[in-house]
């Protein structure tokens, strides 16, 4: 192998080291980088050096670029979406438990998050498991969970009514030609590379399963989304400026802690088809 993996935590996650992603990687490279993902689900990278135009090649290295249908204002660059977040700001993008833009159709596969600038101290970004939270239900919720779908739509993160950008640097579409986006996915989704069943729900972009009312899914939705960020499906990661994390959106939720209100913090992130 011409990189080296260390796990970072018990549940998933791993830094890389050995590599410079900025660099024209050989194939064999990209194909040890996908496996430690496959294998740890999060994979972290240190001082590297991003500039837009290797950001995106290193992302189409594993596939085609997803452009985010809430984050476009005619900008040179729409595959590149810039978490911002400002002294002062109430809120942040991605502070609540979720997979990545969950109401399409085809999700994004995963996610390359690159730090610019980041606080002396706060703004980590945790991670949970998908695979280790559906092995650790029981036999009887599995069965239940077997063939049920749940609705995706992004209402309460785009869109007029949701006030967002008054509270945040990171700007969403909230003008009045944004229409939702919405989609049925399983609960329980096996993964295409690895084949192993992971649970596929999450509190920001989930509203109630298929042919059930809000009311009669809300106490198993809050069962399964406190159930699926237990600690010890975790790992926290902590950001230093040029720190890179890619993650596999296929089995994993993700945060962003908001805990210093003071400082910038500053991220340049792709998605990947």
């Amino acid at each position: 192998m011409t990189i080296a993996v260390k796990p970072i935590a018990g549940a998933l996650g791993a830094e890389i080291s050995g590599v410079n992603v900025g660099d024209d990687l050989d194939d064999s490279t990209i194909v040890e980088i996908r496996q430690a993902l496959l294998d740890h689900q999060v994979i972290f990278f240190r001082d590297q050096d991003l500039d837009v135009p290797r950001h995106k090649a290193f992302t189409r290295r594993f596939g085609e670029l997803f452009v985010h249908p809430n984050f476009q204002f005619g900008q040179d660059n729409p595959e590149i979406v810039y978490v911002r977040r400002e002294p002062g700001d109430r809120q942040v993008l991605g502070q609540g438990w979720h997979a990545d833009t969950t109401m399409m159709a085809t999700p994004p596969m995963g996610a390359i998050l690159y730090a610019l600038e980041v606080p002396a101290m706060g703004g980590d970004t945790l991670f949970a498991n998908q695979y280790l939270a559906y092995n650790a239900l029981s036999t009887g919720m599995k069965y239940m969970l077997d063939g049920l779908r749940a609705v995706h739509n992004d209402t309460r993160i785009a869109g007029p009514g949701t006030g967002l950008n008054a509270e945040r640097a990171s700007q969403v579409r909230e003008d009045e030609d944004w229409r939702p986006t919405e989609t049925a996915h399983p609960v329980v989704r096996t993964h295409p590379e690895t084949g192993r069943k992971c649970l596929f729900v999450n509190g920001i972009y989930v509203h109630h399963f298929e042919g059930m009312t809000v009311a009669e899914s809300q106490p198993l939705l809050d069962y399964l989304y406190a159930h699926a960020v237990r600690p010890e499906f975790t790992c926290r990661f902590r950001w230093r400026p040029g720190s890179i994390a890619f993650w596999d959106n296929r089995c994993t939720l993700h945060l962003a802690v908001h805990d210093n209100h003071d400082a910038v913090r500053h991220m340049q992130r792709t998605q990947i088809a």
